[in-house]
């Protein structure tokens, strides 16, 4: 059987899981070493181990070394040993795993994030610059900042054509997107994290659909080749001086910005909260690492009351709140306990939905559950060990008041506003928002800077199908704007909430500005239908991993006019 090799260079190629008599080939290829990157029983029996390889390709005079790991724990300092390994083999080398995904993953962040020369794949030398790969503005190499800031008199400055805050969804579709049009566009996406979300799942895996590992990627394998990852964090914006000032001590000059920072969810707001999250049944959709357990407490239900919250909009998705409590409630429905369980849900605004058209079906499925709902009760304080919930409201003289709510489980949304960095800084509009033309995504003071995602003040939805949309009005103005051209591309305010009503039925919302409904396949959006559970458990997070962040806009576009 002959080995598929994917060549990425003269010096280094990929392929998927070999076998020892597959070596003869490769050291016929040329290859002077493997690297194996698959962990030993991985793939169970029919796997050849690395001890078996190692001795094959021993016999073949070819160098090997064992770089195991798996796709969703990759760590930077994983990358950094990787690419001392393959720095130190003979080239070529010939990398593998299962598919030979991973092999291509960790070798494009080991280039991207600085560490390897691309041309000789020899060490990048960074013993005097205090963080990784810290590159020059006259090379624009890419670079990825850690630690301490680069000790010299005077800042380190660097510059680009497109600078991105944020790699979550809107940051990452949006470079992916610009790169499409133009690859050789010099962008950098500033991003801390070394993790990737795709969050629409954690509804699902709070109701036990969906595998919370499927939902993580590690950023490297997120980043768009070409695109210059900046593993720091944003503190100020100074936009007269087009520059952005970071956590190291970095300032990033620009051409252009687009803020895709997204919100802040703040879980210290609600007394008592941080203390009893992931334990004495308090738990939360809104974080992968508590969406598992919101699933064990639901599982574990028999009788009692359950609280599901949701604080004053702007929120992210403000249908996940209630796709909590359908999916609990669906789950002990078949279970046959719904009947001793009392259901409650305490909404700090004054309606269940902001589109009107959907309020009369999302009404009846509250009934059918039997779920109270009590607007204007706004969750202010919770006791886990005692199991015990305070929530606020207003009357309609003003009067405040305060009730004590007993639970057996307590399912929390926190309050989200904008980040302090960008609340704080010229960007913003009066509430916090990067403050941007709702048509074009422009930012009304500044040009060369535009919002996209949850960051920005357009008054949509905060949803992912929003960014969506949003990702091809600011990759055509963006690049509209450096050819100092009229702006093609209007926003029409589109976002969708795909809000699952129970185990196999989801009323797909979706909806503009003014709330206009707009559907896609031309189907009633208020109605529950089954096409759109398998759509979101299915097919929404292929879409979201293989088109959307890979920048193919299939249904992305929104109506193209003249800029208002």
């Amino acid at each position: 059987m002959s080995v598929d090799i994917t060549s990425h260079s003269s010096l280094f190629g990929t392929a998927p899981q070999i076998l020892p008599d597959d070596l003869a080939q490769i050291k016929a290829a040329g290859f002077a070493s493997v690297i194996n990157n698959r962990p030993d029983f991985e793939g169970g029996e029919s796997q050849p181990t690395s001890d078996a390889l190692a001795v094959a390709a021993l016999v073949q005079g070819l160098q090997y070394s064992a770089v195991p790991f798996s796709p969703s724990h990759v760590t930077q300092t994983l990358v950094e040993d990787f690419a001392r390994v393959l720095a130190d083999l003979p080239k070529p080398v010939l990398a593998f795993c299962r598919t030979g995904t991973r092999s291509t993953n960790i070798y494009q962040a080991a280039i991207a994030m600085g560490l390897l020369n691309q041309h000789d794949l020899t060490l990048v030398d960074t013993k005097n610059a205090g963080a990784v790969g810290v590159a020059s503005a006259q090379n624009h190499n890419p670079s990825v900042s850690t630690n301490a800031p680069v000790e010299t008199s005077a800042p380190t400055l660097r510059t680009h054509d497109v600078v991105i805050v944020g790699g979550g969804s809107a940051g990452i579709a949006l470079a992916a997107s610009l790169l499409k049009r133009q690859p050789k566009l010099d962008l950098a996406i500033i991003e801390p994290s070394e993790q990737h979300y795709y969050q629409a799942a954690w509804t699902l895996v709070g109701a036990g659909e969906f595998d919370v590992d499927d939902s993580v990627r590690h950023m490297h394998a997120v980043i768009p080749n070409h695109a210059k990852w900046i593993k720091a964090a944003v503190t100020s914006f100074t936009p007269d001086a087009n520059t952005v000032v970071l956590n190291n001590g970095e300032h990033v000059q620009y051409q252009q910005l687009v803020v895709a920072s997204g919100l802040a969810c703040l879980w210290d707001a609600i007394e008592g909260l941080s203390d009893t999250l992931g334990q004495n049944n308090v738990t939360s959709n809104y974080r992968a690492d508590l969406a598992p357990y919101t699933w064990t407490c639901v599982q574990n239900m028999r009788a009692g009351l359950a609280l599901f919250t949701q604080p004053m909009v702007p929120i992210k998705c403000a249908g996940a709140p209630q796709k909590a409590l359908y999916l609990s409630a669906a789950h002990w429905e078949g279970k046959k306990r719904l009947a001793d369980i009392n259901i409650e849900f305490h909404n700090a605004g004054g309606v269940l939905f902001s589109v009107p058209d959907f309020i009369p079906n999302l009404t009846a499925q509250m009934a059918h559950y039997g779920a109270q709902i009590s607007f204007g009760s706004n969750l202010i304080k919770v006791d886990g060990p005692n199991k015990k919930a305070w929530f606020e409201s207003k009357s309609a003289d003003g009067q405040i008041s305060i009730t004590e709510k007993s639970f057996e489980m307590l399912h929390v949304v926190p309050p989200q506003k904008p980040h302090a960095f960008i609340r704080d800084s010229a960007l913003a509009n009066a509430d916090g928002w990067v403050e941007v033309n709702p048509d074009t995504l422009q930012h009304v003071r500044y040009p060369n800077v535009f919002g996209v995602g949850d960051a920005m003040s357009a008054p949509n939805s905060k949803t992912a199908a929003a960014i969506r949309k949003q990702v091809v009005v600011v990759a055509e103005n963006l690049l509209a704007s450096r050819a100092a051209i009229d702006l093609p591309t209007v926003y029409d305010g589109y976002s969708a909430c795909p809000i699952t009503v129970g185990h196999g039925r989801l009323i797909l919302a979706e909806f503009g500005y003014a709330g206009k409904l707009m559907p896609t396949f031309g189907m009633d959006p208020t109605v529950p239908r089954k096409l759109g559970w398998y759509m979101k458990k299915f097919l929404f997070p292929w879409l979201y991993w293989h088109l959307m962040l890979k920048g193919h806009e299939w249904l992305a576009r929104p109506k193209k006019d003249s800029a208002k």
